[in-house]
């Protein structure tokens, strides 16, 4: 049996706080998913950050990890979704060939994040 790996990866950013909300986003991200034969959850940053997409996948692959799922904590689909990190993905698993990685969908268009938004303009309407 695989032994799956979440790799949670966002842009990142020259303000390093933004690290510790993906933390916490992905703390929580934790207590709501059965860890059940997942080797864990990391985080990584595409640019600004030592914590990048290789020092990521490689994490979970040290912890056992052979079929990674990275999710992009992107709200679009831009070059880096449509060609760099696919590109780092594949140059991964080509040095990695008993290593599966996967690539998710952006957050996108999705009601839940409108409810989000809606919840803003309330705060500041009120």
């Amino acid at each position: 049996m695989m032994m799956k790996g979440i790799l949670i990866l966002a842009h990142g950013s020259r303000q390093k706080e933004t690290e510790e909300t993906l933390r916490v986003i992905c703390d929580m991200l934790k207590t709501e998913l059965e860890m059940d034969g997942i080797a864990g959850i990391e985080t990584a940053f595409l640019q600004f950050s030592d914590r990048d997409l290789h020092n990521g996948l490689n994490a979970l692959a040290n912890r056992g990890a052979d079929d990674i799922v990275v999710i992009p904590y992107f709200l679009f689909a831009g070059t880096h979704i449509k060609d760099d990190i696919p590109g780092e993905i594949k140059e991964f698993t080509q040095s990695h060939p008993g290593i599966r990685v996967s690539f998710g969908k952006t957050l996108g268009a999705d009601k839940r994040l409108a409810l989000i938004l809606k919840d803003r303009v309330m705060e500041m309407l009120q």
